[in-house]
């Protein structure tokens, strides 16, 4: 009888990746909580199994994988934005591309916090809770919109790019980009080289995917195996209604805007959207997963390079649903918690300050704490009141992050669409991309034999 031996696709191996990391963590913690730990020798010296294992082997394998994504960010962002912005027939595109993309990122985020408030004050997760907590938390300062925008504009893109400031690194991308159109034959061969420089880090990426099963579950394992489990029980109601409100931007408002921009259907994207989202899941960051959000939106979803190399850094940046969403529901609970009443007025504030705040902190570390921070000050809650909720924030951000990087996608293909940029029969097409996530080992061996 003839066997068919059928591998597992790239998101079947990741996930498997990740549910065993998971399991993995478990273990050790029922293992070592209750027998407490044991030390092994190795090469004449002693060491913790917990440790070597947790912090030792899983953070090494972890810290590796993350670092080598974000290896790729900088190039890839720059030469795929040059590419795309070189390519552009007309220059004003480039305006309406912002402009459109801005514009939508910013009506998701106040969309995600209009929910998320609305939700909390039905749910009401920190009625009837007295918290305390011995941890504390020191606000930093925001820098102002206007500061914000003359620090897009680098005075030495070299520097940027070593410090992965990504809104100046899209704003020399963008300069670049026009000045090699406008250069005439010098351009054009400057542009033949970027291409194949896109190309090669493209296969890059692809490498780094197919080694990504390995990164996820050394993640899962070091994270589940550290994690306070007690704190998530106290604040249940809280961590529950954040998942469920995230749960909905994703698979309501994402795929209801989808649907009345385009006309497409929103299933494809989603079904599309799950490598990338497991890979944002695991590294909980959106600039760590950009080279594979770029990737989903270009060969899987079908959005021109020219769309897709703008839209999706800028949205890694500025785009913060997920944590939007997050500032809304922590808003509402640190205010009953506290006892304190909010009026409308204050409501309406919270939803104008962090919808801003999405655009005026970006690129800013720690983003998203900065933004409730400033949240909390608008409406006279005490800043304090973060450090209730940092406990439980590491899983949900992981959450949030897996939201953000769909959003980002969601919007690429809106604007791609209204700028006749969007190869629908891509989109549509369910194997879309699926030769490419595999590496061919057999003409890399070959390589130095012929």
């Amino acid at each position: 009888m003839e066997q068919t031996n059928k591998k597992f696709s790239l998101t079947a191996r990741v996930f498997i990746g990740m549910l065993a990391g998971i399991l993995t963590g478990f273990f050790l913690q029922l293992l070592f909580d209750d027998s407490g730990d044991f030390r092994i020798s190795l090469l004449g010296a002693e060491f913790s199994t917990y440790g070597f294992l947790v912090e030792g082997i899983f953070n090494i394998v972890g810290q590796i994988f993350i670092a080598s994504l974000k290896m790729l960010v900088v190039p890839l962002v720059l030469v795929s934005l040059i590419c795309g912005t070189c390519n552009l027939s007309d220059p004003s595109q480039l305006g309406r591309l912002g402009g459109k993309s801005i514009g939508l990122y910013v009506i998701t985020t106040a969309i995600a916090i209009t929910i998320a408030i609305s939700m909390a004050l039905v749910v009401s997760p920190g009625e009837g809770l007295e918290l305390s907590t011995d941890a504390t938390y020191q606000a930093k300062e925001a820098p102002s919109l206007a500061q914000v925008i003359i620090n897009m504009f680098p005075t030495n893109p070299i520097n940027a790019m070593a410090q992965g400031n990504m809104l100046q690194i899209i704003v020399f991308a963008l300069l670049f980009g026009i000045a090699m159109a406008m250069a005439g034959k010098s351009g054009e061969r400057l542009a033949s080289l970027f291409n194949d420089l896109n190309d090669v880090i493209m296969k890059l990426v692809t490498i780094l995917m197919n080694l990504a099963p390995i990164g996820v579950f050394a993640l899962m394992a070091k994270l589940f195996a550290t994690i306070g489990f007690d704190t998530i029980l106290g604040l249940i109601k809280y961590f529950m209604l954040v998942l469920v409100v995230l749960a909905i931007h994703a698979f309501v408002v994402y795929p209801v805007l989808l649907k009345t921009f385009t006309g497409l259907n929103p299933l494809s994207l989603l079904k599309k959207m799950r490598e990338t989202a497991l890979f944002a899941f695991s590294t909980s960051s959106s600039s760590a997963t950009l080279p594979v959000t770029l990737e989903t939106a270009r060969n899987k979803l079908g959005v021109h390079n020219s769309v897709a190399s703008f839209t999706v850094p800028l949205g890694s940046t500025i785009n913060m649903d997920g944590t939007a969403i997050m500032q809304g529901v922590a808003t509402v609970f640190i205010a009953q918690v506290y006892g304190v009443d909010l009026a409308v007025s204050d409501y309406l504030m919270v939803i104008l300050t962090a919808t801003l705040a999405s655009i005026g902190t970006a690129g800013v570390p720690g983003v998203g704490l900065i933004m409730l921070a400033m949240v909390l000050q608008q409406v006279g809650l005490p800043v304090e009141g973060i450090a209730l909720i940092i406990g439980v924030d590491r899983l949900l951000d992981m959450t949030r992050t897996a939201v953000n990087v769909t959003g980002d996608c969601t919007v690429a293909c809106i604007v791609a669409n209204s700028e006749n940029k969007l190869h629908k029969e891509v989109f549509d097409d369910p194997q879309a991309d699926s030769v490419n996530e595999e590496i061919d080992m057999k003409s890399f061996h070959q390589i130095g034999k012929d």
